[in-house]
């Protein structure tokens, strides 16, 4: 009798409703991914390049960019 409470039985696998449940949850991962990305895209991305032409416009100055331009001949009016 010993013998027998040794061996375990198998869990029956899920027959009705196995690709529903496996929609449901790679949709949760894919939107989670999708939302984490998004995010993590606009904090790396987004608000590096938006930091720098903050930075750009502010030392930017037009008079002086146009004299160097108008020094190198860009310019066939002036």
């Amino acid at each position: 009798m010993a013998g027998e409470s040794a061996v375990s039985t198998v869990a029956k696998p899920q027959m009705r409703g196995l690709l529903n449940t496996a929609i449901k949850r790679n949709l949760i991962i894919a939107l989670t991914l999708a939302g984490v990305s998004g995010i993590a895209f606009k904090q790396i991305v987004g608000n590096e390049r938006k930091r720098k032409y903050a930075e750009f416009y502010r030392t930017y100055d037009a008079e002086k960019e146009f004299e160097e331009m108008r020094a190198k001949g860009l310019f066939q009016s002036c």
